[in-house]
């Protein structure tokens, strides 16, 4: 049967597969398993480890998400942030996506136990199963702290990182984890309060939609304050130096004035401004701890 002049193709291309992926949030989870691979060692990191490791941890992070997306598809179809998904378009089929999430899930164990140990693979398996089942599948539209609860599983990159080159789980990485997962709730309440009334469309109960605004900007602002203290600890327990200190701080304070602007309501757009400025947060923050590692290990 012709297709019509206009219409969309109903054919599923490599873009849709690509977009199932969530290639965007991999990217900033490669990021912060880099670092926590570089930090954990002076000698430097196989090319194995640092090519495969994070290519395994990218496919097994992609197949979560496509299982998201298969999950979800019903909620993004109302929502006009994600009603053009693969999924909700009808451009792939929930079978097909599930078929490309296993493919990956698979292939990503495969190189995990190839190139880099059994703990990194088991814990990147968990971490997959907490997003993709227990938040996705369950949490999601079961409680107004989801992200809070789920948030643990998408913070465990920088712990994967480590113990992909090391083998062992230790205190910093912990430490990395527990600062992603702090940061978790003001990121995405901030997009929650911008986002209410298709989340309330979708009967999915984020904070927002159950307790209002304000009870979720006051948590923000207290999230936002714990991040900060959080974030300092690598100084405190002699993980990094003064410039991450001074890096952390100053990034930390505008964090934390974006959640007062938010709460105090006096301008427009802050709910998705403080969501903009959260995802350059974690992304210098990690980069500051980088370069504040190298730096002290020459001096």
């Amino acid at each position: 049967m012709a297709i019509l002049i206009g219409e969309r193709p109903s054919q599923a291309i490599w873009r849709d597969y690509l977009e199932l992926t969530k290639p965007k949030v991999v990217v900033l989870m490669l990021i912060t398993s880099l670092v926590g691979m570089f930090l954990a060692t002076r000698a430097g990191v196989p090319w194995t480890v640092l090519v495969f490791g994070n290519l395994g941890i990218a496919l097994c992070a992609g197949g979560a998400a496509a299982v998201n997306h298969v999950v979800d598809r019903r909620i993004d179809a109302v929502m006009a942030r994600t009603h053009k998904r693969p999924l909700a378009e009808g451009r792939v089929s929930p079978a097909a996506a599930l078929t490309f999430a296993l493919v990956l899930a698979v292939l990503g164990q495969a190189l995990l136990l190839a190139f880099t140990n059994p703990l990194t693979a088991w814990l990147t398996l968990a971490s997959l199963l907490g997003y993709a089942v227990i938040y996705t599948g369950f949490l999601k539209r079961a409680t107004p702290q989801n992200i809070v609860i789920g948030g643990l599983a998408g913070a465990a990159p920088p712990l994967l990182g480590w113990t992909a080159a090391t083998g062992h789980v230790s205190a910093e990485p912990l430490l990395l984890v527990l600062i992603i997962f702090a940061w978790t709730p003001p990121h995405f309440w901030a997009l929650a309060i911008h986002r209410k009334e298709e989340y309330a469309k979708a009967d999915i109960p984020m904070l927002p939609v159950t307790h209002g605004e304000h009870y979720t900007k006051v948590h923000i602002l207290l999230y936002t304050g714990a991040l900060l203290a959080v974030s300092l600890m690598p100084y405190a327990i002699h993980m990094s130096g003064l410039l991450y200190l001074i890096c952390a701080a100053g990034l930390g304070a505008r964090f934390l004035q974006w959640a007062v602007v938010l709460y105090r309501g006096t301008r427009p757009h802050a709910a998705i401004n403080t969501f903009k400025y959260s995802i350059y947060y974690l992304f210098l923050l990690f980069i500051a701890l980088l370069v504040d590692h190298y730096l002290m290990l020459n001096l």
